[in-house]
């Protein structure tokens, strides 16, 4: 989910990384992140099933159908439409992760879910904070029905008070569990990604 631009700020300065995502057919910056964590766990592989949730404008999903390759299925979800042009086989639908059960089970069982969704911030830091808990989890919880044994789960969260909670919901589904701050994220941003590896047997 998108965040948006509410006055000038310096989530939106064009830097080195914003011209590198363009010139590499990107449409942000944020494909980075993923590719950082993909190379450090080796999220991706050829012929996997993954769902993208908060996908607009399309980076991730971008990255991500390139890595599983033609013989993949990707499904990228967001309330906002995605601007990143994408191969026949990923699939957009715009929409609501809280009302989508049925549509997000298109491609299910998953190898992964991934989540970059952040909330509209406020300004009020500890809002957001906490806006962004319940975003993360309403992405793991998804992950807990719809990755399959084995798979993955990719989510972000802001550093919080619910940080450790957050982790140990992470590690209760997952084998391995990995936090990982990707070099793209700003300096000033306190986003970070929590990492499941190896979804246990329901």
């Amino acid at each position: 989910m998108a965040r948006k631009h509410r006055g000038k700020r310096p989530y939106f300065d064009v830097d080195a990384r914003t011209l590198a995502a363009k010139k590499a057919g990107y449409a942000a910056r944020s494909v980075f992140k993923l590719e950082e964590i993909d190379r450090r766990v080796e999220l991706f592989k050829q012929g996997d099933h993954v769902l993208d949730l908060g996908a607009a404008p399309g980076s991730w999903s971008a990255y991500a159908a390139k890595q599983i390759g033609q013989t993949g299925k990707l499904l990228a979800i967001d309330l906002e439409p995605l601007t990143q042009a994408l191969p026949a086989w990923a699939h957009v639908v715009e929409g609501d992760i809280y009302e989508l059960d049925e549509t997000l089970q298109q491609f299910a069982p998953y190898d992964a879910v991934v989540s970059d969704m952040a909330p509209n911030t406020t300004g009020d830091k500890i809002i957001d904070q906490l806006r962004s808990f319940h975003l993360f989890s309403r992405a793991l919880e998804l992950s807990s029905q719809l990755v399959k044994p084995g798979g993955h789960f990719v989510g972000k969260i802001f550093m919080s008070g619910e940080f450790p909670e957050a982790r140990e919901r992470v590690r209760k589904l997952y084998g391995k569990v990995r936090t990982i701050r990707p070099a793209a994220v700003r300096a000033m941003s306190y986003e970070i990604f929590l990492v499941g590896l190896g979804r246990r047997e329901p």
